[in-house]
């Protein structure tokens, strides 16, 4: 008997630690959220929209999890904030890591929730106004010689239009290092093909691409409506970094632009520029040197400025930075920071809240450059002399900032919300399937005291995530719904004052949104 309870005990056991197994269907939605965006088909590999795919790749994706590595967001978000952060939990990577570790198993794979999504490298959604695509090229890097080739691409606007968004999309993935997209407003620009065409040419910049940023949009609604003109007759110029050893690998690389509507009127101009640049570098072998460039060279801006995003740009050498502003006072604004950059991921970082960096203060960036054994990433080895210049091999202090002319209130608007809620962005609907939409309204409205929000939607909801904005764009309240009734929730006033409020409902896939006026009490 007592044997025979032994082995009970022993098969209970077996049976429970099978229970509590970690299989890919308890993981999947990790990967899917933090991982596919950038890793699936036709995008960065290695693809991992399935088990089969992760599994592949279980080594490196533990050895990346552990370094920080992956997922990779250079700044560091104690020092600024910013949208789109690409980040992982801590939860989510000790549930990732003890699935690794327990043998990665498989499990009941269609248990596993549904993968995302995506339709192929475009990111917003809807048709452009105008698509400018580089005619077929085939690399003319070396096998030891970077090249960097000039496109002029005739807009063919016969009237003035304003950039709302706009994506760089590569035409190969992997042979297109970086893009930077400027504006000739004279038309006369031509194409230089060269691989010499280290100089951008064009009157001012719009901004670029390189691997992992996110396409450029900008606050198109109250209370911030901002954007670029592009003026009739110009031409787009776009300047493509094809690295070594891509000689003869085709690309067709295009901009797909949106525009605001003809005739829309109260857009602020959004000004792109590289005001931080140091040319002087000069960093001996197996010595860790600092560089620093100020805008003003000397005395402070003259003007109010109201910065909407920050790119810090160096090569493989630098291993660090920090770009800020500081006052008469030596009081600092702090605007970027990356601890571990990396070459490899870097974009536009743009800020929920637009930063003012008022009149008289200077902007600042200091970069950290190890030219020794210790740093992974050095182009040479052993470590040799590296001075500035466009090459890979060759180090830059380059850093560009997005920015309006200050106005009051500027700092207050949430830019998050305004860019997170644009059509542009919404959820991509698989084949065949509208985007789901949950229509909702509230009663009573205008109310004083108490009102209560239904909700409409042509599938069940079970929780959704209710976020409330002043006029301004400013969050004033925010809270998820469980389980919400038929008859709808009831939100309270509290101590908000009188005015007209919008809202925004999340369920999943499915948004809605709305908008109520609350009475004087």
């Amino acid at each position: 008997m007592k044997k025979l309870y032994m082995l009970f005990v022993i098969l209970a056991g077996l049976s429970f630690r099978s229970q509590a197994q970690t299989t890919y269907k308890d993981v999947a939605n990790i990967f899917y959220s933090r991982c596919t965006s950038c890793h699936h088909e036709n995008q960065h590999a290695p693809s991992m929209m399935n088990y089969t795919e992760t599994y592949a790749n279980i080594a490196s994706m533990k050895s990346d999890l552990i370094s920080g590595k992956m997922p990779p967001w250079p700044p560091d978000t104690t020092y600024h904030r910013y949208l789109q952060e690409r980040l992982i939990t801590s939860g989510e990577k000790t549930a990732i890591l003890n699935w690794i570790n327990g043998g990665a198993l498989k499990g009941d794979t269609t248990l596993a929730p549904p993968a995302p999504y995506y339709s192929g490298l475009a990111k917003l959604i809807g048709t452009p106004d105008l698509i400018l695509k580089i005619p077929t090229f085939a690399s003319n890097a070396t096998s030891s010689t970077d090249v960097y080739d000039c496109f002029a691409l005739p807009t063919g606007l016969t009237q003035d239009r304003i950039i709302r968004a706009y994506e760089i999309i590569p035409g190969n993935v992997p042979i297109v290092h970086h893009v930077i997209a400027n504006v000739d407003t004279t038309g006369s620009v031509s194409s230089d093909l060269s691989g010499g065409c280290f100089t951008e040419p064009g009157q001012f910049s719009i901004g670029g691409y390189v691997p992992g940023c996110s396409p450029t949009i900008f606050p198109s609604r109250a209370p911030l409506k901002a954007g670029i003109r592009l003026k009739a007759g110009s031409k787009v110029i776009l300047q493509i970094h094809y690295p070594t050893g891509t000689q003869g690998q085709k690309d067709s690389t295009q901009i797909r632009i949106f525009f605001y509507p003809l005739g829309t009127t109260g857009v602020r101009p959004i000004y792109v520029t590289t005001p931080l640049q140091n040319w002087n570098l000069v960093l001996p072998a197996n010595m860790v040197t600092p560089f620093t460039a100020k805008y003003p060279s000397s005395g402070g801006l003259p003007v109010n400025l109201s910065v909407l995003a920050v790119s810090p740009h160096s090569h493989k050498v630098c291993t660090s930075m920090v770009v800020c502003a500081y006052g008469p006072a030596n009081d600092t604004i702090p605007l970027c920071r990356v601890n571990k950059w990396n070459f490899d991921w870097q974009g536009y970082y743009t800020f929920p809240k637009m930063v003012k960096v008022p009149s008289g203060y200077t902007l600042y960036s200091r970069h950290i450059y190890d030219n020794t054994t210790n740093n992974l990433n050095n182009p040479n080895s052993p470590p040799k002399m590296v001075v500035a210049g466009t090459s890979t091999t060759n180090e830059m202090l380059f850093d560009s900032f997005q920015y309006l002319l200050y106005q009051a209130g500027d700092d207050t608007i949430n830019i998050g919300h305004i860019i997170d809620t644009d059509p542009l962005v919404t959820s991509v609907p698989e084949p065949g399937h509208a985007i789901q939409q949950i229509r909702s309204f509230v009663y009573p409205n205008p109310f004083s005291d108490n009102a209560t929000v239904v909700l409409n939607s042509e599938l069940p909801i079970n929780d959704a995530e209710f976020r409330m904005f002043d006029m301004m764009g400013k969050e004033v309240l925010s809270q998820v719904l469980h389980n919400p009734a038929a008859e709808g929730f009831i939100i309270h006033r509290g101590n908000l004052p009188a005015g007209v409020y919008f809202y925004t409902i999340k369920a999943g896939s499915a948004t809605g949104n709305g908008k109520m006026v609350l009475m004087s009490k």
